[in-house]
């Protein structure tokens, strides 16, 4: 029996590769954006996945498109919440906005997701939630001090919901990236992205692809005895 997994921010960098991964383990596989109609068709042409819009910060939107994706492809069994925005500045310089906006998408967005799938998932036994946290969820970063608070916070979010659901065969766990080669790292000045890269022991960015191998061991069969945990894939630039 195939399963439904439905992914935030699917249809770009790590998003779109955890689709792709899904959809070659057999998953039947959906994905949620935000923004870019036309990134997101030129998405759903070249994976064969469908797309969904709305904002993940929204709790009645969340519930509308949960409803949406559930009578088009069946009951979620798998969510990834992937769905993450930066507002990068300086926190004496912060303003409300910055901060809001990020927390929203980030950390609001993933209980809101969750949310709307844990009923359906807790009355069925069933269900495998994994968390994109960050290196700098764990570390901390200059100039996100918004960023770095959501991706913590869904550390913590993580273990807990984890504790939660572990007697009703749900695993919640986070996959915590280091830096990896997504329009999001390459907005980074280059600069300060070749330090960074010089920082990093195996001495280069990763790849989408290597970020969705951790998301689809977590959500396999196989990894039922793990839960709150969180793997991180950063090329030993933060060992935890």
């Amino acid at each position: 029996m195939s399963r439904v997994a439905l992914v935030t921010g699917g249809t770009d960098g790590i998003g779109a590769a955890i689709c792709a991964a899904l959809a070659r383990d057999g998953f039947y596989v959906a994905a949620t954006y935000a923004h870019d109609d036309a990134k997101a068709e030129h998405f759903r042409e070249t994976h064969n996945v469908p797309v969904f819009k709305w904002a993940v910060g929204d709790f009645t939107a969340c519930a509308a498109g949960v409803a949406k994706v559930t009578e088009g492809l069946g009951p979620i069994d798998v969510l990834v919440n992937n769905a993450g925005i930066t507002r990068d500045i300086m926190l004496h310089k912060m303003t409300e906005a910055h901060w809001q906006e990020v927390l929203a998408t980030n950390l609001t967005g993933a209980f809101n997701m969750c949310r709307h799938v844990i009923e359906g998932m807790r009355a069925r036994n069933y269900g495998r939630i994994v968390n994109i946290s960050s290196i700098n969820g764990q570390r901390g970063q200059l100039g996100q001090t918004n960023y770095a608070a959501t991706k913590a916070g869904l550390i913590g979010f993580t273990k807990s919901l984890a504790l939660e659901c572990a007697r009703k065969g749900i695993t919640v766990n986070a996959v915590a990236p280091g830096y990896t080669d997504t329009p999001m790292v390459a907005a980074v000045p280059r600069s300060a992205l070749e330090q960074i890269v010089g920082q990093i022991p195996v001495g280069r960015l990763g790849t989408p692809a290597e970020i969705a191998h951790a998301v689809a061991f977590l959500v396999g069969e196989d990894a039922g005895y793990i839960t709150g945990a969180t793997i991180t894939v950063n090329g030993g630039l933060y060992m935890v």
